[in-house]
């Protein structure tokens, strides 16, 4: 990488950065505009059409850059091999400490955000990550299974879409603002859920 290939990334990571910053105020997404981006990130606008094209799609990015490092985080604690419980628990830490990073307004922006539906009826965001998502919590069913602490009565596809109904029910900003506090037993409840009848 040359050094104008590298100063253009940095450039762009910087407006980024400041979109983050930005929608992560209380007002959030709906009062954000490209010129407070611009003067917050010391650039031209011209600059940000440049590298982004739009707001749309500059938004689109820093709310990807967010959700990508909470997805290697969990390929971080997926690869380590823990046992199930330790291994369910650290997801959940990982994606609760992610979430007190941000603003309430970010989170419900992000959520309306990554559940909008296309043409096709995906969502924006959650299409590109939904296989590899599945597969992730297949990976962990599996791994639940072999160590006894989930029952073999429930199968792969029941357990994806109770997951997803989890998912889909905590995005909800009534559920979400009274949920955070409850993470620990959130997570007992579930582990509790799938475990075999003793």
């Amino acid at each position: 990488m040359n050094g104008f290939e590298k100063r253009t990334l940095e450039k762009k990571q910087q407006i980024i950065d400041t979109t983050f910053t930005l929608l992560n105020r209380e007002q959030g997404l709906k009062t954000l505009k490209i010129e407070d981006i611009a003067q917050a990130a010391n650039v031209g606008k011209t600059t940000i059409f440049k590298y982004f094209g739009n707001k749309e799609t500059l938004i689109h990015e820093t709310f990807t850059m967010f959700i990508d490092q909470i997805r290697q985080e969990a390929h971080v604690i997926m690869d380590k091999n823990l046992p199930f419980e330790e291994t369910l628990i650290a997801l959940s830490q990982n994606k609760m400490h992610a979430i007190n990073l941000i603003s309430k307004q970010f989170y419900l922006d992000m959520m309306a955000y990554m559940t909008e539906k296309n043409e096709r009826g995906l969502s924006l965001l959650m299409e590109k990550y939904s296989k590899e998502s599945i597969d992730m919590l297949l990976d962990l069913f599996h791994r639940g299974r072999k160590e006894g602490k989930v029952d073999l009565k429930y199968s792969d596809e029941f357990l994806i879409l109770y997951f997803q109904s989890l998912v889909e029910g905590m995005s909800h900003s009534t559920i979400y603002e009274k949920l955070l506090p409850y993470t620990q037993e959130w997570t007992e409840i579930l582990l509790k859920g799938m475990a075999p009848n003793q």
